[in-house]
């Protein structure tokens, strides 16, 4: 207990001073989306892209996951990549030259597919997967020292960048779509690749921020001590099972409405509709969080949202029609934005200044691992019942919000009572 009151305490002493660096003013923020989305894009749609390659070209079903397994499971590397951000006099090179060799080891991958030994492409997808946490979480430290220490600017600033992860998710699997139909997959995978190696550009021409560690690289945690860190911070280590569970609960929510469109009589085809309604539902909370951003205790923010989360999946278990499928499809994609923009709030506000990249991006991996073990449970629950997943979430999901209040309490008691 005693190391959440030292957190508490670094915070509110964190809050009261402003970052290094310089504010990057509005300005800063419009190169940020630019730079977040293009970067992003290119990591949501390149696993399509490679399965469509194989699939295409006449490669098995096995093959297409392997090669796609092999851009986002070393996703799961990003806190061993994240300490080289910490640890940066610039971290906007490390990003930048992340985003280079994303491009690149796509496009050598995409290349030298058919015409080389697989093992060859599959070494520099996976390459490309390596750089993918960067692109995401590593980016998303960035957004602090380029807003200025104004907590109200600061929540707006997290709304857009939940916007960009939205633009990740849908344009980048949608261009992939279009760009395979019109010319072929390996065109897509190249087009993906141009914007990542654009975001290169753009990351360079983000504001500059003084680094964190001052000087003394040796005060840089690694990435061991720092989950140990999360792990016994109270804040954090709410910030990170919550994260977690809502995760593995809304990976059911795409397998699901294959199934419901049989349950609820319509075409297969229709699940499309469902899927895309979630999104918008995404991309519509991130604009809401940009015009009102959250206000109050970020602790308080995620346990709250989570059971916004509940009440969206609830509302899609109950739906007796595929119309209201679709609007409750939509709402928890709202909800699920607004908890998703807390998170960030979380991480930004309760992450130590000498750590702040490598906690974004353990929450980041941990959330990806998450999110892939929801989708594998919803896929083998399915067979059982059709809802089972979505009541397996969001009573998980209620759990851990039971927990995360409890522990708060016993904390707060603790503080009375020392």
């Amino acid at each position: 207990m005693n190391s959440q009151r030292t957190a508490s305490s670094s915070q509110r002493s964190r809050e009261g001073s402003p970052p290094s660096g310089r504010d990057g003013g509005a300005g800063g923020l419009a190169g940020y989306v630019v730079a977040a989305a293009l970067a992003r894009t290119a990591d949501g749609g390149a696993v399509v892209a490679v399965v469509l390659l194989v699939t295409s070209s006449g490669g098995s079903g096995t093959l297409a996951g392997v090669l796609g397994a092999c851009i986002t499971a070393p996703h799961l590397l990003g806190p061993f990549v994240a300490r080289s951000l910490d640890l940066a006099r610039d971290g906007r090179k490390v990003i930048s030259a992340a985003c280079l060799l994303y491009a690149t080891a796509l496009t050598a991958g995409v290349v030298t597919y058919g015409h080389t030994p697989v093992v060859l492409p599959a070494l520099l997808l996976a390459t490309a997967g390596a750089c993918g946490p960067l692109l995401t979480g590593g980016i998303s430290s960035r957004l602090p020292a380029i807003v200025g220490p104004q907590l109200r600017t600061q929540r707006r600033a997290q709304g857009w960048d939940v916007a960009t992860y939205g633009i990740g998710g849908t344009v980048g699997p949608s261009l992939v779509a279009a760009l395979s139909g019109w010319v072929s997959p390996t065109a897509a995978a190249l087009a993906l690749a141009a914007g990542a190696a654009t975001a290169a550009g753009c990351v360079l021409l983000l504001p500059y921020s003084v680094p964190s560690h001052g000087g003394d690289r040796s005060a840089v945690l690694k990435p061991g001590a720092t989950l140990a860190l999360m792990a016994r911070t109270g804040r954090l280590r709410r910030t990170v099972y919550l994260t977690m569970v809502v995760a593995l609960s809304v990976a059911a929510l795409p397998i699901t409405a294959v199934h419901l469109t049989r349950t609820l009589g319509t075409e297969p085809a229709t699940a499309a509709l469902l899927t895309a309604a979630y999104g918008l539902g995404n991309l519509t909370g991130s604009i809401a969080v940009m015009a009102r951003p959250l206000t109050g205790d970020p602790d308080r923010l995620m346990r709250r949202l989570a059971l916004g989360v509940v009440a969206g999946l609830l509302t899609v278990t109950a739906s007796p029609a595929f119309a209201v499928s679709v609007a409750a499809y939509a709402l928890t994609g709202i909800l699920n934005s607004f908890f998703f923009a807390s998170t960030l709030a979380a991480r930004t506000e309760y992450a130590p200044s000498g750590a702040r990249g490598q906690v974004f991006i353990w929450v980041a991996a941990l959330k990806i691992t998450s999110g892939s073990a929801g989708t594998a449970l919803a896929g083998s629950l399915t067979g059982v019942s059709v809802r089972l997943p979505l009541v397996v979430g969001l009573l998980a999901v209620s759990v851990a919000v039971a927990a995360a209040t409890a522990e708060t309490r016993f904390a707060r008691a603790d503080e009375k009572h020392p």
